[in-house]
């Protein structure tokens, strides 16, 4: 009987170890994915921000020798452009703030669990599928949050305005639709959520198989069967000790 508790305790065991380590796995592409989002907010925002702004990637700017505006015109791409890129503030700073907020978080799980089964917690499980979850389910409501946010921003007049002036000299990409930036950040997002919603799976399987093997554990150390089994195999051992040493004291004796 003891046996058998053994054996199914290694089983859990070795089951336990394989789901932890796929956790792992799960947690080092999950952070991975984090920064992926957070790269895509930062170059989305610098992507669409203009030629005339700080935040803008483009051959020119208020500073440079040439630009094709002029004047007023000038003057009137620059306010559309600070105007545009303060109406999308909240887009960048939500993206990178909940970004890194889950990252840290995720880090602090992979820290804190990276324990033998002996010494896990089922509390501390518990806390990290309610993270999973939780985590699964904001990034759902973060991109969609966060496309919703884009197009009111480029349904504004201002997105339109803009869209006008630049395209008179022949700059097509400032336009008013999602950019590739957002679509980036909005598939990472899912993909996030995908990421998040497996490892919450996970997570209850090792609650799990955590249970069985604290329950196997417990019966194996608190079976009267496995005591007895115990104490009659030191026994039998006891008995063949002086048993052992007789024999070399006669063959000892011999020699002499």
């Amino acid at each position: 009987m003891r046996t058998i508790d053994l054996i199914d305790t290694r089983k859990t065991e070795e089951q336990e170890k394989h789901t932890h380590t796929m956790e792992g796995i799960l947690k080092f592409v999950e952070i991975t994915v984090n920064l992926l989002v957070l790269i895509c907010v930062g170059a989305s925002q610098a992507s669409v921000a203009g030629f005339t702004s700080l935040g803008g990637l483009g051959s020119f700017n208020l500073n440079s020798a040439y630009s094709p505006f002029e004047g007023t015109e000038l003057q009137e791409v620059r306010e559309l452009d600070m105007q545009f890129t303060q109406m999308r503030a909240p887009c960048v700073y939500g993206g990178v703030a909940f970004s890194l907020t889950v990252a840290t978080l995720t880090l602090v799980f992979l820290v804190v669990g990276a324990k033998p089964i002996q010494q896990l917690r089922t509390g501390l499980l518990v806390g990290e599928c309610a993270f999973s979850l939780l985590a699964g389910l904001a990034y759902l409501a973060a991109v969609g949050l966060y496309l919703h946010l884009v197009r009111q921003v480029n349904a504004t007049e201002v997105c339109r305005r803009r869209e006008r002036l630049y395209a008179r000299r022949g700059y097509t990409s400032m336009n008013c639709d999602v950019q590739g930036g957002d679509a980036a950040v909005s598939l990472f997002g899912v993909v996030a959520s995908c990421l998040y919603f497996a490892s919450f799976v996970l997570c209850i399987l090792a609650i799990r198989t955590v249970r069985a093997f604290q329950s196997h554990a417990a019966k194996a150390q608190h079976s009267p069967k496995g005591s007895a089994g115990d104490r009659s195999v030191r026994n039998h051992h006891a008995v063949h000790r002086p048993s052992e040493s007789s024999h070399n004291i006669q063959a000892l004796a011999t020699l002499v």
